[in-house]
Parts: C-alpha cells; structure tokens; sequence
C-alpha cells in the first residue's frame, strides 16, 4: 500500500539536504505537458541533470517533483532512473498526449494504464526475397528484465500499474469535465501510426486503447525499483474518428492529474 511507503528522513533533492516525506513524481514529455503542473507547484526550484529537468515545489503542502521526459523510449527510462536515484519518490504518475486506437474512445477521452508494454518490440520471420513484407505476421515478444535479488531473468509481456494507484486514480474520473475516464492498454513504441488497418491490428491483436512513446519505458525502471507507477494519458488526437491533434488535451489531462495528486496527498495526510 502507498501508505506504507512514507518513510521518514528520505532525502527530497540531490542538492538540497532537506529530511521530508518521499515525493511525488509526475513526468510529461514534452513543455506542453508539463506547464500546467509546474505552474501548479509552490515554490518550484529547477533542478537539471544531463539533458533532464525536474521540477522540484509541493503541492498541497506536500514535496512534488515535476518531471520532463523527454519524447521517446530512451530518454523515459533514463529520466526516470534519475528520478528514482534522485528523489525515491513515493510513486511515479506518467502521464501526457496519446493516440488513439479504441474505436469506443474520442480526442478527449483518459486512458488510466491498467497495463503497458513496449508495442515496438517484436521479431519476424524469416522470408526470401521478394515475397513482401507482411507486418500482420510480425510476432510481439517480451521484455527481459533481471531480478535485483538473486539476477534471476525475467520475462515481462506488459507491466501492470500499481492497484492502489489505479483504483485511486479511476475514483477521481468524476472530477473530469472533458470526456470520459476509462482503464485500458497503453502501447509504447517510437512510432507514430496513421494506418488505421495497422491502429486495428493492434487493437484487435495486442488490445491497445491508445499509442504514446513513453510509458512503457518509466513502467520498466519502476518495477525494478519497486516504486508504485501509474500512466494517466488523454487522446490527444485519434484517426478512428479523423480527430486531429489538439494541444488543448494536454492542458486537460495535467489538471485531471493535479486533482489525482491533491487527492493522493490528502489520503497520505489523513
């Protein structure tokens, strides 16, 4: 339980010495997906490392740090790792723009991550030469990830959020004014997908509710450090329906966010 992770005396910044409660960690890719929880922190100190910034105030009178990603796979897993080695937050919320897949959902719609995994990750048989490319064949495969304890080697076919956070999270869905809340799959890869042929097959095959760049990754550096993870992504733009990208629903998604993390403070405060 989250509860049980409020350890005294964990240090909040890498440069600032201070003993307070383990923060909470919210990570955007992208300025526009950040903006409005930065705006959102009191006293708000700008901490960069390599080429990652973190925002580091409270909310609610309790530490929160903002995190910007980045875009893509890569730059999630090592933001994140700095994030947990920094910080050792009480848990991580991803969260941003999506596409969508799920025919049932529309632009403005929130996509709370039951589970996520790495969509780009697949292998393909072999054929010879000019007999085509057939992606409907291509075959998804786990990540491997190996056990701290003991090294031990596992296979991960999606990582699943933590249950207290996504119960937490689906019982704020009421807050939301701009669509519905709903659980599902985020699919993660360094792709854009406008085929809709294509949106189906993952859909249909892999059960995707949306596609991003980012989740899967902070999903996986969060498993290997224990930290209760969740991923909170709004359609930003979906071809089932020709809806366009709107910046809009990423201003939207941080404010649902902000509701999710003042009503986590007030139950660690209770």
């Amino acid at each position: 339980m989250l509860k049980q992770l409020s350890i005294a005396s964990l240090f909040f910044s890498a440069s600032a010495l201070a003993a307070v409660e383990p923060p909470i960690l919210i990570q955007g890719a992208m300025d526009i997906e950040t903006k409005v929880l930065i705006d959102a922190l009191d006293n708000p100190k700008e901490v960069t490392k390599g080429s990652w910034t973190f925002w580091e105030g409270e909310m609610a009178g309790y530490p929160v740090v903002v995190s910007r990603t980045e875009i893509g796979l890569a730059n999630a897993a090592a933001a994140t790792t700095l994030a947990v080695e920094m910080y050792q937050p009480l848990a991580i919320i991803n969260q941003g723009t999506a596409g969508g897949h799920d025919p049932a959902l529309f632009r403005g719609d929130i996509v709370v991550g039951e589970t996520s995994f790495n969509m780009g990750a697949y292998k393909v048989e072999y054929t010879e030469k000019g007999k085509g490319i057939h992606p409907e064949k291509w075959q998804h495969f786990d990540v491997v990830m190996r056990l701290r304890e003991n090294g031990e080697l596992v296979n991960h076919a999606y990582f699943a959020a933590d249950p207290a956070l996504l119960e937490h999270t689906l019982a704020q869905r009421d807050r939301y004014k701009h669509g519905n809340v709903v659980k599902g799959v985020i699919g993660t890869a360094d792709e854009w997908n406008r085929e809709l042929d294509r949106i189906n097959w993952f859909h249909n095959t892999l059960g995707t509710s949306v596609e991003e760049m980012e989740t899967s990754a902070a999903a996986l550096v969060a498993e290997a450090y224990k930290v209760p993870f969740v991923s909170i992504r709004i359609l930003s733009n979906t071809d089932q329906h020709q809806q366009d990208f709107d910046p809009a629903t990423a201003t939207n998604c941080q404010h649902f966010v902000i509701d999710v993390v003042t009503a986590l403070i007030k139950k660690q405060q209770e």
